[in-house]
């Protein structure tokens, strides 16, 4: 069974409450239930963490080398500046994805670019909580080459 950590960044736990326009109006405890969901449907093992500190998300990737087969990431602000999380992806060697909730390509000019991307085998946006089923199936799916 393949072990995922699902990490997401700052002002992910204010789902909900934050921009009901552009996340919708259900909350951060409902995204853990779904992802919880998905995964064992797929017969994933998942954990999940939420942190609004930057240094705590690189401790967790850093943490997660020979513990997890993946890494699904929602970086949040910290994908459009974080060169530590970026770092951090690259030196663990997990398959990472990364998801958005929102179209981030759709939303203001900064949020187009992600320095975190390029550490991943693939970014996923626009698509809420999907975004995140779609993210687990594409780790099911991944074999590296």
């Amino acid at each position: 069974m393949k072990k995922i950590l699902v990490l997401d960044g700052p002002n992910i736990n204010l789902l909900g409450l934050r921009e009901k326009n552009i996340y919708g109006k259900r909350d951060f405890a409902s995204l853990c239930t779904y992802v919880k969901e998905e995964a064992a449907k797929l017969g994933l093992q998942v954990e999940i963490m939420q942190s609004n500190h930057e240094g705590e998300i690189v401790d967790a990737i850093q943490k997660a080398y020979g513990v997890y087969d993946g890494i699904v990431i929602n970086p949040a602000a910290l994908t459009h500046y974080s060169i530590a999380v970026l770092d951090a992806l690259k030196a663990v060697s997990i398959p990472v994805i990364e998801v958005h909730l929102s179209n981030i390509y759709a939303r203001e000019e900064f949020r187009h670019k992600s320095v975190t991307a390029s550490a991943c085998i693939g970014q996923i946006c626009g698509f809420g909580f999907t975004g995140y089923a779609l993210a687990l199936r594409a780790m099911v799916e991944y074999e590296a080459e």
